[in-house]
């Protein structure tokens, strides 16, 4: 049986397929992504499953069920990485899909079991997250061939480096009828278990995420030369714009982060003339979400009709709320109960992950595990073995209460 101490293992050596030799960052259709990929395939052969990579890129194992056509329960998460990453997030869920893969090798499913390493979750070459998951939702937009990573690189012509052909994309996408449901084991990336002294818990709902391109645009004019009524410094007007989203999600129950900024033309002499910055935006709800939105965007236009700036918002990234399955979120809490924890505690994800794109197609549940201080993307990412053992366990025994519970078992 696989153990927590071997699947702390295989996150570490994950970890050498990483485009850098002094910190870990794992992207969309590079080689470290192929590396990955094989990693992956080796040992879910190992639990007994065939493996194969889709039209997109993801990575895939499978169990057959009663029949050859039967529906699949899958396991899984994603394998890419944000820069300079720990080595937990996406890739322990992947590493535990397979553990109890392995586990239940010899036990009757009424459903195929499947698991899968997701290709691109974070979206960090592309700037477009959730590619693998939303092409198996059959979510692919044509326009997102023009999409283009750092160094000019189309994604369509990065399908082609990768060996994989864009005119097929769609063949990676599942008919729902195909899945019996998803279910994905994840860090918490929060605080809250360690806080109530828990090793796991169980997701209610993904949170909506929005992600924009947000532009204050005035005009650049020489630093020394330009009185203060003659400016339209379009930093400062950028700068008071994101004190704005601050102060504005604080009072909410709403979370917004500006987590990129770029001023041109960037000269220490010059006065910035355009500053453009990212702005992520999330609820519980979608309604919650949008209506935040709109409070920020018209405050961000009074604060730029006041300098005499212009404001331009594009959107470049949207994902609904996911809330989980209720026969799925039981099946979670049976197995925490199975470890001993009776009063399993429940939490909304304030992270997106891949289940919010498979929502489209399929019920979801998710698994939540405690990860020290709630660090997540920084390489002091950290989770304790027998919190992995207890995720095991729960994870196996959610598994085996699908078995039972599953709406369709009797059609």
């Amino acid at each position: 049986m696989t153990t927590a101490a071997e699947v702390l293992l295989r996150c570490s050596e994950l970890d050498r397929f990483s485009a850098h030799s002094t910190f870990l960052e794992r992207s969309y259709l590079t080689p470290e992504h192929a590396a990955a990929n094989k990693q992956a395939a080796i040992w879910m052969e190992q639990a007994g499953l065939t493996t194969w990579v889709d039209a997109a890129g993801n990575q895939w194992g499978r169990r057959e069920g009663p029949t050859p056509d039967a529906p699949a329960l899958i396991l899984g998460s994603h394998l890419d990485t944000v820069p300079d990453a720990g080595s937990f997030d996406g890739m322990l869920g992947v590493v535990m899909a397979i553990a109890v893969a392995e586990r239940l090798k010899g036990t009757e499913l009424p459903f195929a079991l499947e698991v899968v390493g997701f290709s691109d979750e974070e979206g960090t070459r592309f700037g477009k997250a959730l590619l693998g998951s939303q092409s198996v939702a059959g979510q692919w937009d044509p326009d997102w061939w023009e999409l283009r990573d750092r160094n000019g690189v189309t994604l369509h012509q990065a399908f082609l480096d990768f060996g994989l052909d864009p005119r097929h994309v769609g063949d990676a996408a599942r008919d729902p009828e195909s899945v019996v449901a998803y279910l994905e084991a994840h860090i918490e990336q929060g605080p809250e278990l360690e806080a109530a002294d828990r090793s796991l818990g169980y997701v209610t709902t993904i949170a909506g995420a929005r992600r924009f391109k947000l532009s204050v645009i005035g005009e650049a004019r020489h630093a020394g030369g330009t009185p203060y009524p003659r400016r339209r410094d379009a930093l400062v007007g950028a700068s008071e714009a994101i004190i704005a989203i601050e102060r504005l999600a604080k009072a909410s129950d709403c979370i917004a982060t500006v987590g990129r900024i770029e001023v041109r033309p960037g000269a220490v002499n010059v006065i910035p003339g355009r500053a453009d910055f990212s702005l992520d935006l999330r609820a519980a709800t979608d309604d919650e979400r949008d209506g935040m939105l709109d409070v920020i965007v018209e405050t961000i236009d009074e604060l730029c009709e006041k300098r005499w700036l212009r404001f331009e918002s594009q959107e470049n990234h949207s994902a609904a709320s996911a809330p989980c399955a209720p026969w799925l979120q039981q099946a979670v809490i049976d197995g925490i109960r199975r470890t001993g924890d009776q009063e399993p505690m429940g939490i909304w994800s304030r992270a997106g992950h891949d289940a919010m794109a498979i929502a489209e197609i399929a019920d979801i549940g998710m698994l939540f595990l405690r990860c020290f201080d709630g660090i997540s993307h920084h390489p002091g990412e950290s989770v304790r073995e027998v919190d992995v053992e207890r995720g095991l366990d729960a994870f196996e025994e959610a598994v085996r209460r699908v078995a039972v519970t599953w709406p369709g078992r009797s059609q």
